[in-house]
């Protein structure tokens, strides 16, 4: 009688297994996804209340409306607070995001070349990360137009 790794079952459930191992590699790389879009919603959110309360208090206290005085640096600093940590939020979400994705993708190498994994797709750069990117640019310009009242948004 042949043993019992020898059966066209024992390979169907390899397969099988090998197949949904790499399903399981995509969507915990979606979820990573996911959590770095969260991060970049919450820090948007921040970068534009924070400039957003800048012009608007700004503006205030330049016609003198309302007939409290503010300090004449408390709408930037206000403002440059909140996008500082709609950045370093941001910041911190993508270091986490390439880092969880390396060790990802290096398990998912190892399991590759020990042939414990039957998909042939890889782990391209997603445009969610460039969107990250492009959203830390925006904050970093948010507060140096803020600090300096110079570039493209003042």
């Amino acid at each position: 009688m042949a043993a019992a790794h020898d059966s066209p079952l024992a390979d169907l459930g390899t397969n099988l297994s090998s197949t949904r191992t790499g399903m399981a590699f995509q969507r915990t790389r979606l979820a990573a996804d996911r959590t770095l879009m969260a991060v970049i919603r919450t820090s948007l959110s921040l970068i534009s209340f924070g400039f957003t309360i800048y012009k608007l208090l700004d503006s205030l206290q330049a016609t003198q409306v309302g007939g409290a005085a503010l300090n004449d640096h408390a709408a930037r600093n206000f403002g440059i607070t909140l996008c500082a940590i709609g950045v370093v939020a941001l910041l911190a979400g993508i270091v986490y995001h390439v880092w969880f994705m390396r060790d990802l993708r290096n398990k998912r190498n190892a399991m590759d070349a020990a042939g414990t994994l039957a998909t042939d797709d890889g782990f391209p750069t997603h445009a969610t990360l460039v969107v990250a990117v492009m959203v830390l640019l925006v904050g970093i310009f948010a507060i140096v137009s803020i600090a300096f009242k110079v570039g493209p948004f003042i």
